[in-house]
């Protein structure tokens, strides 16, 4: 095909790749809708992959209801599914192969990415994944391109009994192992998750695989029951006030020794300071809104030494170890998926997911 094709001379493809798609373009604050684009065309080190499942991120969801972006843009970062264009030079992956890919891949050797501060790479803002417009993710669409840095460092194999659904987990799994132990959860200690949704849950059961003590918080009664199903110790609604009498009990009236904070309210972190013991951490991992302000008492981190971490995406050396857990399924995020709908249905998922109701968790898009 041409230059302006969808395939490059130099390219393989699996089989006759259409000229157009679905996709579920953000066009406008509050404004997602489903049309016809072009698919990506593919260049030297790049791949196609035919999307086959992707989760929706609460940080999507911030952007479309927020309008923190330009538009016309196409979400979707947790995408799983199988390469079917290979460009010319890629020898990594063939046609056919199920993968997983991450959007950010850092640079590997700057003054971040020596000290493992891979998000604050300069490399890492430029995303790697895109199904048209500006690179943004690009899953909710039937195509994504990979751009050559990802398709050559940032893509996990799926392995044939593993679902495409599990694999979409990769990236936040990864987040959350990153944030676990960036808090530096340990045996023996008590940890708090506020928040029980998708997040929440992921990083209670990394916190119980690491030795702590888990106590849950959420309003939801139907997501208190699923996280002490899936190995929480104790999940308290935060409304009836019990919450800290409940932590205090348990740690011979100290307070927590860390305290993860899941759920996007600016109110949280003086909520969470006051769970922590003197010389606990707190780790913000929900509070990414940029026009969020947050006030909290400065004699909790001045006088009581309490410390206020936060964690952003996913650690480029940490992608393995969170393909393992799932692979293995010491992590069963299958049981984490709530609901799945067709491309043509976004708008229905995006307001489950923003907006949950009864036993709703995890929303996964079916391009």
């Amino acid at each position: 095909m041409s230059q302006s094709g969808i395939i490059l001379e130099t390219s393989r493809a699996a089989h006759a790749v259409p000229s157009t798609m679905r996709a579920a373009v953000y066009r406008g604050k509050g404004k997602v809708v489903v049309e016809t684009v072009p698919v990506p065309a593919i260049g030297t080190g790049e791949v196609l992959i035919r999307v086959a499942a992707c989760g929706i991120c609460g940080t999507d969801l911030k952007k479309i209801e927020h309008g923190f972006v330009a538009a016309p843009q196409i979400f979707g970062h947790e995408v799983s599914g199988t390469v079917v264009v290979v460009g010319a030079g890629v020898t990594e992956w063939k046609l056919g192969d199920r993968v997983m890919s991450f959007h950010h891949v850092p640079c590997g050797a700057c003054f971040y990415c020596e000290r493992r501060l891979f998000s604050q790479c300069p490399g890492y803002k430029k995303v790697g994944l895109t199904a048209g417009f500006d690179p943004n993710g690009g899953g909710f669409a039937q195509y994504v391109r990979a751009l050559p840095w990802v398709a050559d460092r940032g893509m996990v194999a799926i392995p044939d009994d593993i679902s495409f659904d599990e694999a979409s987990f990769i990236e936040p799994v990864n987040t959350c192992i990153k944030a676990v132990e960036k808090a530096r959860v340990a045996a023996g200690e008590t940890a708090v998750v506020m928040g029980l949704g998708p997040i929440g849950l992921l990083l209670a059961m990394l916190s119980k695989l690491e030795g702590a003590t888990v106590i849950g918080s959420d309003p939801m009664p139907e997501r208190r029951a699923k996280s002490v199903a899936l190995g929480v110790d104790l999940a308290v609604d935060p409304r009836e006030g019990r919450l800290a009498e409940e932590i205090r009990s348990r740690t011979q009236g100290r307070g927590a020794d860390v305290v993860l904070v899941a759920v996007p309210i600016p109110g949280a972190l003086t909520d969470a300071l006051s769970l922590a013991r003197p010389g606990g951490r707190v780790l913000l991992f929900a509070q990414n809104d940029p026009l969020m302000k947050i006030e909290f008492p400065a004699a909790a981190v001045g006088v009581e030494e309490k410390e206020i971490l936060g964690s952003y995406s996913a650690a480029v050396d940490r992608a393995a170890e969170a393909a393992r857990l799932i692979f293995t399924h010491q992590l069963p995020v299958n049981k984490l998926i709530s609901h799945r709908f067709s491309l043509e249905d976004m708008d229905k998922a995006l307001q489950l997911a923003a907006r949950p109701v009864g036993d709703s968790l995890k929303v996964v898009i079916h391009p």
